[in-house]
């Protein structure tokens, strides 16, 4: 079958020929339908997170977004079989450990990150393989979303919804920031609006601005125009106090501070961007002022399984709608094109693959 693969960091990624996947008797094979193209696979590739323990080798297939129909079912798969239309999270859990146990599978003490390890290839490919597929897969309903709009849920949706919905405490008519308008920050800004937050977007980039604005956000920064970001927050908000949330969706060492900065006593700050290189996984931070104003930093990491039912539910009822956010489709074979222009932010919302 064909697939995209890693030639090496910062090497261009070629279109191969490769063996389709086995299939063990926990997990299934899944003919892919759609699959995001995610700035997580663009890092990876650039060799950032080395730090994290994340070292991918040549020959690894990426691609975390994915949707598909099962194609072969291991003998001791249960709630799965052939035919079923199905999308899993990036992070697969193995159901056992502590933290599943408690509903927080995102966390697994055994997590396996789709498409960043060469036991666990990713959905960049016309079939791929889902391990523990009883405790990851997610049957897609049919009658709510297309395969598209699915795999735009993907990793930044998710990740998305789970760290604005569940990790902060938003109330109607918090102020809520977002810095960074890329497919998680958009995405959050539409979670945030959806909730009856009060969503002020920042970005560098007015079109992806503009995507904002249409997502729900009620004030919008362009952050090249104006020298203090967390003032021109602040400003905006009810007594100049700041927001009751900000979310970081970049993993920018600039980003980060601003958000933490622009909050307002007692605010949380929840990070969703990873960093680069750059920044090598530390950012320093006004810790007194943190202290002094009860401020709270929450790390956000994946969705568990089970909140996919809450985004369905949501879907079904015309709350949310990921599909806005999808902002190009493509075939197998232009995923190189599409990843190099990651790199300069030349994408906008989540681009998705469609053709295998």
């Amino acid at each position: 079958m064909q697939a995209v693969v890693f030639q090496g960091p910062k090497e261009p990624l070629e279109i191969e020929e490769v063996d389709r996947p086995d299939c063990d008797d926990d997990g299934v094979v899944v003919e892919t339908e759609a699959c995001g193209i995610c700035r997580s696979d663009w890092h990876a590739w650039q060799g950032d997170w080395d730090w994290l323990g994340l070292v991918p080798r040549p020959g690894l297939v990426f691609g975390h977004e994915p949707v598909g129909r099962v194609v072969e079912a291991g003998d001791n798969v249960s709630e799965f079989r052939e035919g079923d239309l199905v999308t899993n999270p990036f992070n697969l859990s193995d159901g056992t450990c502590p933290y599943c146990k408690a509903g927080r599978a995102n966390i697994c003490e055994q997590s396996v990150p789709m498409g960043f390890v060469g036991f666990q290839p990713g959905a960049f490919a016309e079939e791929y393989p889902v391990r523990n597929a009883d405790q990851n897969l997610i049957e897609v309903p049919t009658d709510t979303a297309n395969p598209v709009e699915i795999a735009g849920l993907g990793c930044r949706f998710a990740t998305a919804f789970h760290g604005v919905s569940r990790r902060a405490d938003i109330s109607p008519g918090d102020w809520v920031a977002v810095h960074g308008c890329g497919g998680v920050g958009l995405s959050a800004v539409h979670v945030a609006s959806a909730l009856g937050g009060n969503v002020i977007a920042i970005d560098i980039i007015e079109e992806k601005l503009e995507k904002a604005e249409q997502l729900g956000a009620t004030e919008t920064i362009d952050s090249t125009e104006v020298k203090d970001i967390p003032q021109t927050v602040k400003a905006l908000t009810e007594g100049s106090r700041g927001v009751e949330v900000s979310v970081e969706a970049l993993g920018v060492a600039e980003t980060v501070q601003n958000s933490v900065n622009c909050l307002a006593p007692g605010g949380q700050h929840v990070q969703l961007g990873l960093t680069t290189s750059e920044e090598g996984g530390e950012v320093s931070l006004p810790v007194d002022q943190i202290v002094w104003d009860e401020r709270e930093f929450i790390g956000s990491y994946g969705m568990p399984p089970h909140e996919y039912d809450e985004i369905f539910r949501m879907m079904d009822g015309g709350k949310i709608s990921p599909g806005r956010i999808i902002s190009e489709t493509c075939a197998l074979g232009d995923i190189p094109d599409v990843m190099e222009r990651m790199g300069e932010f030349g994408t906008m919302g989540i681009p998705v693959c469609t053709e295998f």
